[in-house]
């Protein structure tokens, strides 16, 4: 079974209604006919500590969201535009998954070797294309996978305005065209990795 792993980066927490999570819900209707499992993770209604460690210490939550990562196939990042920049939620948690990047798996390699990322950007200014570049290059520097056309977006225009849901982003074909070939392109690049997974010769991590 193929497992999918929404971490939305939004700056309110489960109690508001959150754009970049109904953007998230159009992939997960292509996930769900393909019998691809999902779960979305509101990163701020978890206590997680700054840092760059799989684990801050005392009350850091990092370690329960950071176990469902290592479990997932795909990873789907999710987040805001503020200040034509991805939100501050989203950048610590490229933080932390740096944190965790020196672990290995049972090969020996980095262990997001042969997990898949793409990501779901909303907003209503410019901005998506430069946040969705910041964190697939991130996160193909530690180890995932970047398939191709894994960045889907919605922008409303320039300045304060409606957000995705107010304006009927899911009516925007462009939008709704890259959520499919998104959900797909994870979808199958996931599933040649588990089947054929990267070769360890050349990559194994050397421990000191």
């Amino acid at each position: 079974m193929t497992k999918a792993l929404f971490l939305n980066c939004s700056l309110k927490s489960s109690n508001e209604e959150s754009n970049t999570e109904a953007l998230m819900k159009e992939v997960i209707t292509h996930f769900n006919k393909e019998n691809v499992t999902s779960e979305i993770v509101r990163i701020v209604d978890y206590n997680i500590k700054f840092g760059v460690s799989e684990d801050e210490g005392y009350g850091d939550e990092w370690p329960e969201v950071f176990n469902k990562v290592k479990q997932a196939d795909i990873i789907i990042i999710g987040t805001p535009v503020w200040l034509g920049e991805k939100s501050s939620v989203a950048k610590m948690v490229m933080e932390r998954l740096d944190g965790g990047s020196g672990l290995t798996n049972d090969k020996g390699q980095y262990i997001y070797y042969n997990k898949v990322v793409g990501v779901v950007i909303t907003g209503n200014e410019d901005g998506a294309k430069n946040a969705a570049s910041s964190i697939l290059y991130g996160l193909t520097h530690i180890g995932f996978t970047i398939p191709p056309n894994v960045d889907t977006y919605w922008v409303g225009e320039a300045g304060p305005g409606p957000s995705y849901i107010e304006a009927e982003g899911y009516k925007n074909d462009f939008t709704m065209e890259h959520a499919k070939i998104m959900a797909y392109n994870l979808m199958h690049f996931a599933r040649m990795l588990k089947e054929n997974p990267i070769p360890a010769e050349g990559n194994v991590v050397e421990q000191s």
